[in-house]
């Protein structure tokens, strides 16, 4: 059965890459986000199997959004993805539960691959 992920990011254009890239792969697209606060809602309504995650947002970030998801759902599988790959937000992401990081721009095999690790 294919698998359902949230997609979180502030920008369109972001979301809509992320989206043709999962959809190509045979991934379904549980639902969307543009902030953190959404994140959450969405995370509630939709239990999807994976949500990839941007971490500056408007509203609330993604490393809150990321704690308040795990709060909800412990065993949740969150890949943050963020143009600021900076050693101390990936370090931060990874301590509060992410299960993977990505740096913008990012490869669409690299989103795959890190998908896969983290879905088994």
């Amino acid at each position: 059965m294919a698998k359902r992920v949230l997609i979180v990011d502030d920008a369109a254009f972001m979301r809509m890459m992320i989206k043709d890239i999962l959809i190509k792969n045979g991934f379904i697209i549980a639902g969307e986000a543009s902030d953190g606060a959404q994140a959450v809602e969405r995370y509630k309504e939709t239990s999807p199997d994976l949500v990839m995650m941007d971490i500056t947002m408007p509203e609330m970030d993604g490393i809150t959004a990321l704690r308040e998801i795990k709060k909800i759902d412990a065993s949740s599988k969150i890949i943050m993805c963020s143009a600021m790959g900076q050693q101390s937000m990936v370090i931060d992401s990874i301590q509060a539960g992410a299960k993977d990081f990505i740096v913008k721009p990012f490869q669409a095999d690299r989103v795959i691959e890190a998908i896969q690790k983290v879905l088994g």
